[in-house]
């Protein structure tokens, strides 16, 4: 057949496993996986690897941060995710005890306009109180399914309670949504941080101290029980440690509808970071753990474990994270928008840690089904949109922040080797990077609705 674009010989990451094929693709959609395909334009993929395009299911672009916010908008990020292969972002709403969440959602979509690559949205609940249960309904209208919760943060007025999490899980199960959580104990922390800033112990050393493992443990525990009682689908975010990854295994197998996501700074990089000079640029929350909890998250991804790979980009420049003193007095996040699909494949397939299709599990179509999204996104099949990455499976690359291209001067992975890298990326059938250019247009990325 004839096709508009025709991506031809490479290795094809499918949901029935890695072929040898053509992909064929008309109307921003994928028409043909087979042999002899021809296109009106063809890429020669021989000896590449055809991955469903990634989908970076926890970002935070140009996100209100302390009078400041993150350094990627919603153009430079998005630029940046598609050099890196993402094809799709998922974002936030702006949470705030003064408007509803519906608003927020709309005034967030205005914002992710100018994005290169399609987008959708988490809704983000603060200061939310029973009562107020339309408000997810009317969220789901807006095409948003997943709600964000906090069990950390009272003291910036972020954190809901175990009341207000019983009566929005509750909700959002009727609605067939999704509760997703930043799971750390409130208490101990302000417990443990309180006690270092009376002994003048605040130090980057300090920041695993003020936030240790069990923080995410005891939370996680808890939210996965309240999540079952209500039966609504529970996403952990950003899990960090082997405590964490423990308790979560265990709320799976007492009934918890559980989706667990990592980062790959939670499985590449450990808390011996903390003593260099510029420790105070990997200041995220959680903190960075051991090596031996960095093992632990690759366990859970061999033994499926964890659903997906995001990377919770929110990035800040050296002149944000200007060091002070304190880690109390700092933005936290880190960017890698950009590294995702390079990091994952040369940590996991080059390896031979897991398997090629594993990685597309990882940050494609796990992502795609957690959001019921799939198989619109993250699979390479008759139908679904042409979101496609070619991955060189040869080419090396040493990370550097300038050679990059988030809008931040600094990378937490800088000096890595990585062994594979994106070539091309294909945004619903239209070519937007191509031998390191971005080549696509501004506002071309579409809201993508949850089903």
């Amino acid at each position: 057949m004839k096709a508009d674009l025709a991506v031809r010989g490479g290795t094809v990451v499918t949901p029935g496993g890695a072929v040898r094929a053509d992909v064929g693709i008309a109307d921003g959609k994928i028409v043909a996986i087979g042999t002899d395909v021809r296109g009106k334009r063809e890429i020669d993929a021989s000896g590449r690897i055809v991955l469903p395009g990634a989908i970076d299911a926890h970002v935070h672009m140009e996100l209100p941060v302390r009078g400041d916010r993150s350094s990627d908008d919603f153009l430079s990020g998005t630029i940046a995710a598609a050099h890196g292969g993402v094809t799709t972002i998922v974002d936030f709403s702006v949470g705030s005890p003064e408007t509803r969440l519906p608003e927020e959602i709309e005034a967030r979509l205005e914002t992710a306009a100018k994005s290169v690559i399609d987008f959708t949205l988490h809704g983000e609940v603060v200061g939310w109180r029973p009562g107020s249960e339309r408000e997810f309904a009317e969220a789901v209208g807006l095409g948003v399914r997943t709600f964000k919760f906090y069990t950390a943060y009272s003291r910036s007025g972020r954190m809901s309670d175990d009341g207000v999490l019983y009566a929005a899980f509750s909700a959002i199960s009727r609605l067939g949504g999704t509760a997703m959580v930043h799971a750390e104990n409130d208490a101990i922390i302000n417990a443990l941080t309180d006690g270092l800033a009376r002994r003048g112990e605040l130090a980057m050393e300090s920041l695993p101290k003020a936030r240790p493992a069990i923080c995410e443990e005891e939370a996680i525990a808890r939210v996965a029980l309240i999540a079952r009682r209500t039966g609504v689908r529970l996403r952990i975010a950003h899990i960090s440690s082997a405590d964490g990854l423990d308790a979560a295994r265990a709320a799976r197998f007492d009934g918890t509808r559980l989706i667990a996501e990592t980062c790959p700074h939670y499985l590449l990089l450990d808390e011996g970071v903390y003593a260099r000079v510029d420790a105070h640029l990997y200041a995220a929350m959680p903190p960075l753990r051991t090596p031996l909890d960095n093992a632990a998250l690759w366990d859970g991804i061999e033994d499926g474990t964890i659903d997906m790979v995001v990377t919770d980009h929110c990035p800040f420049t050296r002149a944000q994270k200007r060091w002070t003193g304190s880690f109390l007095d700092l933005p936290y996040g880190l960017p890698g928008v950009e590294t995702l699909l390079p990091l994952m494949y040369s940590a996991g397939v080059a390896t031979g840690r897991i398997t090629v299709e594993r990685l597309a599990e990882l940050v494609s179509s796990g992502p795609a089904r957690a959001l019921r999204i799939h198989p619109r996104k993250g699979a390479i099949a008759i139908g679904s949109d042409a979101d496609l990455v070619i991955i060189d499976p040869e080419k090396e690359m040493v990370i550097a922040a300038d050679a990059l291209h988030m809008n931040c001067d600094f990378s937490p992975y800088a000096g890595m080797r990585v062994t594979g890298w994106p070539v091309v990326t294909i945004s619903r059938g239209a070519v937007i990077v191509e031998d390191g250019k971005f080549v696509g247009t501004t506002g071309r990325g579409e809201f993508v609705p949850q089903g």
